[in-house]
């Protein structure tokens, strides 16, 4: 059983650059991802290119987020209350700590010592599974992906397909080992073969069952779960315990809401017009499905991004991770280098928002902001706007930290600032400039700086300043035709 942990910037000193180089000497991981990003964008850009009215369901994705996280408080009562006159109980959990708490003390007092999981993201944000391993309660990872990750001791590299970063090969010394086989091909119907042989017995025993939710109604008090495997299906119907772990932000106002969002998530994610599995239920119904149902709504920070104007849109978000298929920078670095459950394009504004700038202060810098995330995203999120929101919060963090005081960034911003209004500085520092580059340019180009200079050209050349300025050049035309 794999215990999935996420070390901090703060502790670990490793930022995303850092991380990023690391991952980019792993030529394997690469192709692995590189190969799956490019199936799946042409499967989604395929399923989505046939509705005509593909931009106007986006439209109406974004405007129900609107309106859900709008009336947020008064949803969550409302979904409470259906959940309740169902048959269910509802718990909040205000963090992570005490999501872990009340999950961990349902499991023990079904008297379970094992758990099966459905694929959930959230659960791996508040460290779930290692708090069940402290209380003797083993889980055990029922999607296909996550269960290679799970036992190969690894750690998700991405949102829709945690083990993207895994070829069949790689998947099939893990299953060997793990399950103890002597022989197995590296097809994926054998796999899938000796995966289904690991988990019925699993599926068959469990007393208690933990899921994630994709949607929340709050005025049905009906839970819902898509997936593609069967293996939800299995938790959410054989266990007599059920458990899920539900973010505040995931609620939706209405039944008939699901009308837009199963259209656009499954194309978004997994390039199908539908998923194979869509798992809707209410509460509890004597001997039809578990018999006890708990439902723990998360904040752990959902409330205070959704009190930043800009960065609220953020709760928008649905986990289709097609923002990850079409980022350069994620097909570059993969998943691990954003040391976090949530990666790519909306891991580098959600997980600063959730850890803080002291852990994950890189991570808004993550990216090109050539805006593929949002032209991508099904529910029209402004990614690279909260980006920028992002980079400005971090500096005013750390400006902050110093008392007042101006740090070499800010000095050197200001120094910019007072040559750009003032000409005559301007052309100064342009005369200084073409006499000090004399020693570093190399052709034409300049591909080493000074420390304190060097954040350049660590990763890039620079052109050299040429032998005479625009001014200077308009100058010397006075008076020509």
């Amino acid at each position: 059983m794999s215990a999935v942990t996420y070390e901090t910037e703060a502790l670990t000193g490793r930022d995303f650059p850092e991380r990023a180089r690391e991952e980019l000497r792993d030529s394997q991981l690469r192709g692995n991802i590189r190969k799956a990003t490019t199936t799946i964008r042409a499967k989604t850009a395929e399923v989505t290119g046939e509705l005509p009215d593909w931009q106007d369901l986006r439209r109406a994705g974004q405007a129900i987020k609107r309106e859900a996280m709008r009336d947020l408080a008064r949803n969550l009562e409302a979904l409470e209350a259906n959940v309740s006159r169902a048959g269910g109980k509802v718990h909040w959990a205000r963090d992570a700590a005490e999501a872990r708490w009340i999950i961990t003390n349902l499991a023990q007092a079904a008297g379970a010592e094992m758990v099966i999981k459905v694929k959930s993201m959230t659960t791996d944000e508040i460290g779930l599974n290692p708090a069940l391993a402290a209380a003797g309660i083993r889980p055990i990872e029922t999607d296909l992906a996550d269960m290679i990750v799970q036992l190969g001791h690894d750690t998700p590299s991405h949102i829709l397909v945690p083990a993207i970063h895994k070829n069949r090969a790689e998947i099939r010394e893990i299953f060997m080992r793990a399950m103890g086989l002597d022989h197995l091909g590296d097809q994926p119907t054998e796999l899938t073969a000796a995966a289904r042989r690991y988990l019925r017995e699993r599926f068959l025993s469990a007393e208690v069952a933990i899921s994630g939710g994709n949607f929340g109604i709050a005025d049905t008090g009906t839970i819902c779960v898509l997936e593609s495997e069967g293996n939800g299906r299995m938790c959410l119907s054989l266990p007599r315990v059920l458990i899920t772990l539900l973010g505040i932000e995931k609620v939706l106002p209405r039944f008939e809401d699901l009308e837009v969002f199963l259209q656009l998530l499954p194309r978004a994610s997994t390039g199908e017009r539908m998923n194979p599995y869509t798992n809707l239920w209410t509460g509890v119904r004597e001997g039809d499905g578990p018999q006890e149902f708990h439902l723990v709504l998360l904040d752990n920070g959902r409330s205070r991004i959704l009190a930043d104007p800009v960065a609220r849109e953020t709760l928008h978000c649905i986990r289709c991770s097609r923002c990850l298929n079409v980022c350069p920078v994620y097909e570059r670095t993969g998943g691990h280098a954003y040391n976090s459950m949530y990666q790519g394009p909306i891991g580098a504004i959600l997980t600063p928002q959730l850890r803080g700038f002291a852990e994950a202060g890189s991570l808004p810098y993550a990216s090109t902001l050539c805006g593929a995330c949002f032209e991508a995203c099904p529910v029209r999120i402004n990614i690279p706007q909260i980006l920028i929101h992002l980079r400005g919060e971090v500096v005013r963090e750390k400006q902050a930290t110093l008392g007042g005081r101006l740090g070499a960034e800010n000095l050197a911003m200001q120094g910019a600032l007072a040559m750009f209004e003032y000409p005559a500085l301007m052309g100064l520092a342009q005369r200084l400039g073409r006499v000090g580059q004399k020693a570093v340019e190399r052709d034409g180009r300049i591909d080493w700086l000074p420390p304190g200079l060097s954040g350049w050209t660590a990763s890039r050349d620079m052109p050299a300043l040429p032998p005479q300025s625009f001014r200077a050049w308009w100058r010397s035309r006075r008076g020509r035709p």
